[in-house]
């Protein structure tokens, strides 16, 4: 079997998935700040950059479901290999656009290739090698997502400061180039995971035709009213084919995805809700609060507000490495979610926050967003065999994608249209962000007390050997069945 120098070697590999993952996420949080800059060189209206991110963020959505189907029937490093050459295109390609085509041309390309690197890249990473690793993992992954994510705005902040776009951009190819370099030394070709699954072009086609009908109608919002046929038909669209898309993949007897088995088991459910939940009411205590500051302050300055958000992404990064392998594993999302529920409400404080609300909040809510979506993926991962992983992290990074990058633009155009001024709606939509968080933690504590769900200690020795998932996950709403189950056996005993 071939294999590459450093073949093996942790670090190298674990450097690797660093690099491949956060050029697209660091960009897309900078982008805010660097977007009338590029606007202006590139002739890109403000609809234009907004069809641009909702493109890139549907090419991520669609490239978790493709990264599954491909791992499945082609040999899965030499597949990697092919995707950090597309991510360095991609990247080249927006660092050097002389037009919209060609920057629209490469985002795409950036965030399909990031889905498919994480998808390919991250699960390997975490069950092959020895348990005290995953605990790097775990501390990598969260870093890679959310760090990069956090340290976004002032990255852009800091570029926008020169009036320059372009070098952040090669910056970020020459990352990419790195990760490509690694993806070489570090080769060890392995074989497809099950050739003879089928080929499920149907969960693709929804998946493409959901993901940017969707991601395409939010967009669309930057200069249409919602109820605009150009807006709303797209999105309820699109939508409405990725709950089909999730249907069929329940009934369907051979599944490209896990959503049967995710879906009927208490502790994915509960992880998955409280991703969700969590990704989606972040949107509102950052980009909302974010874009209030824009003119009061300095692009540099509004980074800097926000720096606690990346102090706090590293926290919980090392917070879920140090419980990883223990039992309050299984709380670390729930004080997330009160996290990210008190650092909206320090928001809503005032509206626009000043610099002191602005600091602390995005303190809290760095801390309860790293607090709870990867935390809740191990959840989810660890309720069902290791061989799952890469299905179970495609199922969440869809939608989570749909949940964070696809209401951004909802809530935006929400903050901006509702109330008496901009300041008024985005306090309404901070609420709405404040109830999604408690709703997400209520949601989550409900379905472990209804399915008998207690927290353990997970087995990983046993995890990462592919027998058996990592603790005792009970179906779904198990102690309600069991429950319902005895009062009619009851009630035909008394008849």
């Amino acid at each position: 079997m071939r294999q590459g120098p450093l073949a093996g070697r942790y670090f190298a590999v674990a450097t690797m998935v660093m690099c491949a993952l956060i050029p697209y996420l660091a960009l897309s949080a900078a982008l805010d700040s660097l977007a009338p800059i590029i606007g202006q060189q590139l002739h890109m209206s403000n609809q234009t950059l907004s069809l641009s991110a909702g493109l890139a963020n549907a090419a991520y959505a669609v490239g978790t479901v493709l990264a599954v189907q491909f791992a499945q029937h082609f040999p899965q490093r030499r597949m990697l290999l092919g995707y950090a050459v597309l991510l360095v295109i991609g990247c080249l390609l927006t660092a050097a656009a002389q037009d919209p085509a060609m920057f629209i041309t490469g985002r795409i390309i950036q965030g399909l290739c990031t889905s498919l690197l994480l998808i390919s890249a991250v699960p390997p990473l975490a069950i092959g090698y020895p348990p005290n690793k995953l605990r790097d993992t775990a501390v990598i992954m969260n870093m890679c997502i959310f760090g990069a994510v956090a340290l976004g705005p002032f990255i852009g902040g800091l570029q926008a400061n020169s009036n320059e776009w372009r070098p952040l951009f090669w910056i970020i190819a020459g990352v990419a180039g790195i990760a490509l370099l690694l993806a070489i030394l570090t080769f060890e070709d392995a074989p497809p995971a099950n050739p003879d699954s089928p080929r499920d072009l149907k969960a693709i086609g929804l998946a493409i035709v959901g993901c940017v009908a969707a991601f395409f109608g939010s967009s669309e919002l930057a200069s249409h009213r919602f109820l605009n046929p150009t807006a709303i038909v797209p999105l309820l669209v699109g939508l409405a084919t990725i709950v089909v898309l999730i249907v069929y993949q329940y009934r369907a007897k051979r599944p490209l995805l896990t959503i049967q088995t995710m879906l009927t088991s208490t502790m994915p459910v509960a992880g998955v809700a409280v991703a969700l939940f969590a990704a989606a009411a972040s949107v509102s205590a950052t980009a909302l609060t974010a874009e209030q500051l824009v003119g009061i302050y300095s692009p540099l300055h509004i980074g800097e507000l926000y720096l606690p958000e990346a102090a706090g992404a590293i926290i919980t990064a090392v917070a879920l490495g140090i419980v990883i392998n223990k039992k309050a594993m299984h709380y670390l999302p729930l004080v997330g979610m009160i996290f990210l529920a008190a650092g909206i409400v320090v928001f809503r404080i005032h509206v626009p926050s000043t610099q002191a609300t602005t600091l602390i909040g995005s303190g809290l809510t760095g801390v309860g967003l790293g607090a709870t979506v990867a935390p809740a993926l191990f959840v989810a991962g660890f309720s069902l065999p290791s061989a799952n992983l890469q299905r179970v992290f495609a199922i969440v990074e869809l939608l989570r994608a749909v949940a964070a990058f696809m209401i951004a633009p909802i809530f935006i155009h929400f903050a901006a249209n509702v109330g008496s001024s901009s300041a008024v709606g985005t306090g309404y939509a901070l609420w709405i962000g404040f109830g999604l968080a408690v709703v997400g933690a209520v949601i989550g504590v409900v379905l472990y007390a209804l399915g008998g769900a207690r927290p353990q200690t997970p087995d990983l020795p046993k995890f990462l050997a592919g027998i058996e998932p990592a603790w005792n996950s009970p179906p779904l709403l198990a102690r309600l069945r069991r429950n319902a189950a005895a009062g009619s056996v009851a009630t035909e005993g008394a008849e």
